[in-house]
């Protein structure tokens, strides 16, 4: 992989992507202060507008904060499906433009242009990529091309919206410099206060600091912190690939019948592989459901969704297929569940109708899970006695 100094990389961001999706369906939404997300008391800010920003509204946001910043905010519930729909739509565009990408969330996109400088200029390679995004998609995009992702993705949050921006190749720490540590991506509000406590502000103050110190303020993560403060990024560009998959199949002692028991073990199946997605920070876009009988014909049966990795949405899915699939009323040998479609993201942007109760308590069944082990918390209805004898009798709750 190409790793030396004299990479191009740009960074495309579709800007406040939901938004701009409800845009596109009502126009009549456009220049009007958005919130897209629950808007019940416990309900959370998923994306907003531009507009809505000016108010001080952000992502994450309780919405009932956001009603008091931004009065005459217009809720929207969120329509994954479009999301989905318009996120593969560009994809496709920039699969279709350039030989290797990265894309990194549902809205962002890494492309490398390393060698492009030989044959084309890249910042109008680039701006010609932002016009085809734009023209195709009907959705407003911003880049920055730099030496490195992550100067790349911090110029792109610079000029956003409608932005593009390039840093050349020695110019890194300059641009960096005046900016706040808060621009950098990875510093959380904690990090943040113990460096504020310290007097450090800048992204220059921090860049100064002995890496020795940050070592022993941070431990590794203080290295790291202190190489981004210092523009050096040598992550390589991660070529997409749709068909990735995360799998899971079960091969019985015995073949069943079992109704109850499939459904168990359907249940635990795909909550196992839905917890890898979100320990791996990713978003299915497919499931698929395979059984094989006990003379061993094998049948599957797939389905595409919007983007997710929440259990309710995917375990509804999955028995949905089951269902559909275990038509002849044979024994069964085995079963299994696929993910495929994946990419980046995280649980708390495609969940409209959660409240923060609900986002906070999947964080806690993941949060004992990583601890304890997967086994240790699944659903009641993922319980058969086969799985439950294997339980130490402690966790037989």
């Amino acid at each position: 992989m190409f790793l030396s100094n004299e990479r191009h990389i740009a960074h495309l961001d579709l800007d406040a992507f939901f938004v701009s999706v409800e845009c596109l369906k009502d126009s009549r939404l456009k220049g009007k202060p958005l919130i897209v997300g629950g808007n019940g008391d416990r309900g959370v800010v998923t994306s907003c507008s531009y507009e809505a920003r000016k108010f001080g509204v952000h992502s994450a946001m309780p919405a009932k904060l956001a009603k008091r910043l931004c009065p005459e905010a217009i809720f929207l519930k969120g329509d994954f499906e479009s999301y989905s729909k318009y996120s593969k739509l560009v994809t496709d565009i920039i699969q279709d433009t350039v030989p290797v990408f990265e894309k990194s969330s549902i809205d962002e996109f890494y492309v490398d242009l390393t060698g492009f400088d030989k044959y084309h200029n890249t910042r109008l390679f680039t701006a010609q990529l932002q016009k085809k995004v734009v023209s195709e998609s009907g959705l407003p995009v911003s880049y920055g091309l730099a030496s490195n992702k992550l100067i790349s993705k911090v110029a792109t949050n610079e000029v956003k919206p409608n932005g593009q921006i390039e840093i050349p190749f020695g110019n890194e720490k300059i641009f960096l410099s005046p900016l706040n540590i808060s621009k950098i991506p990875g510093v959380g509000k904690q990090t943040a206060m113990i460096l504020y406590k310290m007097g450090v502000e800048t992204i220059r103050i921090l860049s100064d600091i002995p890496v020795e110190m940050m070592h022993n303020l941070l431990g590794r993560s203080g290295i790291d912190l202190w190489r981004k403060a210092n523009g050096i990024d040598e992550s390589p560009v991660i070529p997409y690939h749709e068909q990735q998959s995360i799998s899971t199949e079960n091969t019985f002692q015995a073949d069943t019948i079992d109704i109850n028991f499939l459904h168990a073990e359907l249940v635990r199946m795909t909550e196992k592989i839905a917890f890898q997605l979100r320990e791996q920070n990713r978003l299915t876009g497919c499931v698929t459901v395979k059984l094989r009988y006990s003379n061993f014909e094998t049948y599957t049966k797939q389905i595409t969704i919007p983007y997710t990795n929440a259990d309710h949405i995917i375990l509804k899915t999955a028995k949905e297929l089951f269902d559909k699939l275990y038509e002849r009323r044979l024994l069964i040998r085995l079963i299994g569940v696929r993910f495929t479609h994946l990419i980046p993201g995280n649980y708390q942007i495609n969940i409209f109708d959660d409240t923060e109760q609900m986002i906070n308590l999947y964080q806690a069944i993941d949060s004992v899970k990583k601890r304890f082990g997967e086994g240790l918390l699944i659903r009641a209805v993922g319980i058969n006695k086969n799985n439950l004898s294997r339980l130490p009798s402690k966790q037989r709750v």
